[in-house]
């Protein structure tokens, strides 16, 4: 069984751990209902009925804010603020603690799971995990792709999906091979800051060290 099947067993639905992680690794954040349904892929109507459930217990907090819009008329753009409501992680919560480390100690996907997501993609030449999936929070990339003829929506799509499990949102970079080996070539900064760090590589059929 999936760890996020055995997690949405022990407290209810995989939406509700979704829905957890997303505040507890994002303290800071304001989130509108429409923010957590696009970021933990969830129904709008489960949304309201779990935060209004973790804003009974003291987990959240309704928090007002000012949203800013812009308004385009022909070339001119105006930027006007709007008052809005949204929901903050509470941080006196008396059990924030052990339930961050908890999750955070559960939310890294399986490697052959995070695989079976990114190749629906393409042919995935190398597939480099690092940063979150290391729990190496300073990173510049937390994902390095590579391959060829990739279809750039798809991966997309499958990266939010990662996300929308983990709760966290990721920091990736996706080249073609050539592009790949050229960047080596020239000691990239961004691959440096990658390779030469703690990572790991669930595909390398470039022979990387």
């Amino acid at each position: 069984m999936a760890p996020m099947d055995t997690l949405g067993k022990l407290f209810g639905s995989t939406a509700i751990v979704k829905i957890l992680r997303l505040f507890l690794f994002n303290p800071t954040v304001i989130f509108e209902v429409p923010d957590i349904v696009r970021r933990a892929k969830v129904q709008p109507e489960t949304v309201r009925f779990e935060i209004s459930m973790l804003e009974r217990i003291g987990l959240i907090k309704k928090k007002a804010f000012y949203r800013e819009i812009e308004k385009k008329r022909g070339k001119k753009v105006t930027v006007t603020k709007k008052r809005s409501q949204g929901y903050m992680l509470d941080e006196t919560f008396e059990l924030l603690e052990p339930l961050q480390r908890f999750f955070l100690e559960t939310a890294i996907i399986k490697p052959d799971e995070l695989i079976r997501k990114l190749k629906k993609a393409g042919k995935l030449d190398v597939v480099v995990i690092a940063g979150a999936f290391l729990q190496d929070w300073d990173s510049r990339v937390d994902l390095l792709v590579v391959g060829n003829n990739l279809k750039k929506g798809t991966l997309e799509g499958a990266i939010r999906d990662i996300e929308s499990e983990m709760g966290m949102e990721l920091k990736y970079a996706a080249f073609t091979i050539e592009d790949f080996k050229y960047r080596l070539s020239i000691r990239d900064r961004l691959l440096r800051d990658v390779l030469d760090f703690p990572h790991r590589k669930l595909a390398n059929r470039l022979d990387l060290p």
